[in-house]
């Protein structure tokens, strides 16, 4: 089998421990990194993108184009002569300019069970929608979204109190030993491509800032499962309110649905219906939630027990 020249295209968390493996690798020859721009966040501090510190560490080539599409950026890439493009939560879409380089193709890790979630956030989506079961999938890619042949594929299942974060972390964990196995397969021309039915076919959008609001007006098991899959990114949140106090914004880190019926008394969704020493109940759409942990605006993540020796909250008290 000969040894490949891989050229990694990838940013976020889910790139980052494949992208260790092929670096270590002796199997293939990594030969670059191409990644986002440095981000600057708010006191101007460069937030750390630690695949290209860890290429830097390396001493691999590191590339950060504004735009991967751009004349200058598709002659940096014909110039690398990669054999194979291996692209992993990189976040620029990729033009046939680009995909026309590596002489075996490009292949992209994708955290779905495809044609399940196509799109940016299908890790979001699968908590969101009470899915049991995801994985990850390998893909050749096309011009049309997340749309390209499998290449191969591997299940999980879903832990019941899973975040977003912490099921994205085992999804790139899982993720090495396929991509692996695919370079591999692709490398001896034994790799078997499998035509995504489109009819299955779905789609997720981005997500911005006020996506994290929690939607008390839906189900209680909606919520909770809204709590879990935006964290970390961008952030389950609602603002308390009170007669006598200030509105404080709480992101709300976790909730359980309420085994027993909601009072006989209806109240309208958010509203706090009942108070222990420990937690507070929180009116649903339909059910009711405890809050168990939640973190002020600038605070610690705390438990609710602590909050509530802090700041008194009574029943008929809202979130919203």
């Amino acid at each position: 089998m000969a040894s490949l020249r891989i050229l990694f295209l990838g940013t976020g968390p889910l790139a980052l421990p494949t992208f260790r493996a092929l670096l270590e690798s002796s199997e293939h020859q990594l030969i670059g990194l191409v990644t986002q721009p440095d981000r600057t966040g708010r006191g101007h501090h460069q937030h750390l993108n630690p695949l290209k510190q860890l290429a830097i560490d390396h001493g691999v080539v590191v590339f950060q184009p504004d735009r991967i599409k751009a004349p200058e950026s598709v002659d940096f890439l014909q110039q690398t002569e990669a054999d194979l493009f291996v692209v992993a939560a990189y976040g620029q879409m990729l033009s046939n300019e680009v995909l026309a380089v590596p002489r075996l193709g490009t292949i992209n890790v994708h955290a779905s069970l495809l044609p399940r979630y196509r799109g940016a956030t299908p890790i979001h989506a699968t908590i969101l929608n009470g899915d049991t079961e995801t994985g990850v999938t390998i893909i050749e890619i096309v011009q049309k979204l997340d749309a390209g042949p499998m290449l191969g594929n591997v299940r999980t299942v879903i832990g019941p109190e899973e975040t977003t974060g912490q099921l994205e972390q085992r999804l790139a964990e899982l993720a090495i030993p396929l991509t692996q196995r695919v370079i591999r397969e692709i490398a001896q021309g034994t790799v078997i491509r499998t035509v995504q039915d489109e009819d299955q076919a779905t789609h997720v959008r981005k997500l911005s800032k006020v996506d994290g609001l929690v939607p008390w007006e839906k189900s209680a098991i909606e919520v909770e499962r809204h709590v879990r899959g935006m964290q970390p990114w961008p952030g389950p949140y609602s603002q308390l309110q009170q007669a006598d106090k200030p509105t404080l914004r709480l992101q709300i880190l976790a909730v359980k649905v309420t085994e027993e019926p909601s009072p006989g008394v209806k109240h309208s969704p958010g509203t706090v219906i009942e108070v222990t020493a420990k937690d507070f109940t929180i009116q649903c759409g339909e059910g009711s939630v405890r809050l168990h942990t939640l973190q002020p605006d600038g605070k610690r993540p705390m438990p609710a027990s602590d909050f509530l020796r802090g700041r008194k909250v009574q029943p008929g008290d809202k979130l919203a």
